[in-house]
């Protein structure tokens, strides 16, 4: 364990709103040069792409055979329930009969996280940001209070990739701002250019 002392000395403390200090592909990288072989494949097991996607078969992994380590089989659980119960709260919403089904309802937390991110208020970016804050809060949580732990390895990266979700949120928002404020300059042009052919 006191290689992962080595590894988790030197890397920045990072917070849920802060840019990602680096990407969490390289700290993949960086981090298998100092697991043991049982951590390592610990660490692979993960997929990449878990906050990206609402895709069945990548939702399926999370749900696979227990790994070993009892921090990530337990935010597997929680993902998968959060998954799992989001989805049947948007088909209650949409009134389709897959809300019919028995839904998952633990870890509690992730079931009440669910409902919230789809019948709550706010715009669909709030609730995206707070459904990956309640998923960061989940990670600590989850993962406990030994800083030089594998737990914290694996969370380490965990929060990596919602830091790089979080990024395209940001990058989502000032396009969309961009397109407001050129959508504006162009229609002050149209203007200031029929005003000036109208005064003529």
């Amino acid at each position: 364990m006191g290689s992962y002392y080595y590894l988790m000395a030197q890397l920045p403390y990072i917070i849920y709103e802060q840019k990602p200090p680096m990407s969490s592909e390289s700290f993949r990288e960086l981090a298998l040069s100092f697991l043991s072989k049982e951590d390592a494949a610990i660490l692979s097991s993960i997929p990449h792409s878990i906050y990206y996607t609402d895709n069945d078969e990548e939702l399926e992994k999370t749900g696979m055979n227990a790994t070993g380590c009892a921090f990530v089989d337990k935010w597997r659980e929680w993902e998968r329930t959060l998954r799992l119960n989001m989805a049947r709260e948007r088909a209650n919403k949409l009134k389709r009969p897959k809300a019919s089904e028995e839904p998952p309802v633990v870890p509690a937390d992730a079931a009440y996280t669910a409902i919230k991110a789809v019948v709550g208020d706010g715009s669909p970016l709030k609730k995206e940001i707070s459904l990956d804050k309640d998923r960061w809060t989940a990670i600590e949580i989850l993962a406990g209070n030994d800083y030089f732990h594998r737990n914290s390895v694996f969370a380490y990266y965990l929060k990596l990739m919602l830091l790089e979700r979080r990024q395209l949120f940001n990058a989502e928002t000032g396009f969309t701002e961009y397109k407001s404020i050129y959508a504006k300059i162009i229609e002050n042009s149209q203007y200031s250019t029929e005003y000036a052919g109208v005064s003529k």
